[in-house]
């Protein structure tokens, strides 16, 4: 995903997102693995932009 025409990233600036992202650690099974990247390609995004994205959607829905 990119951050968009004539946008420049800067460094510890959130170029997506309202906050910097961490490294994190999850554990998957290799189908999930598979699925999360398949769905990324599709989207033309990083798979951490997919989950990023799932979980964002999520927080929508909940929030109502």
């Amino acid at each position: 995903m990119s951050t968009g025409k004539g946008k420049k990233r800067v460094k510890n600036q959130p170029a997506l997102h309202e906050e910097m992202k961490k490294r994190r650690g999850i554990f998957l099974t290799n189908t999930a693995w598979e699925f999360v990247c398949e769905e990324a390609v599709k989207q033309q995004t990083s798979a951490s932009e997919y989950v990023e994205s799932l979980i964002q959607q999520k927080r929508r829905e909940t929030k109502g």
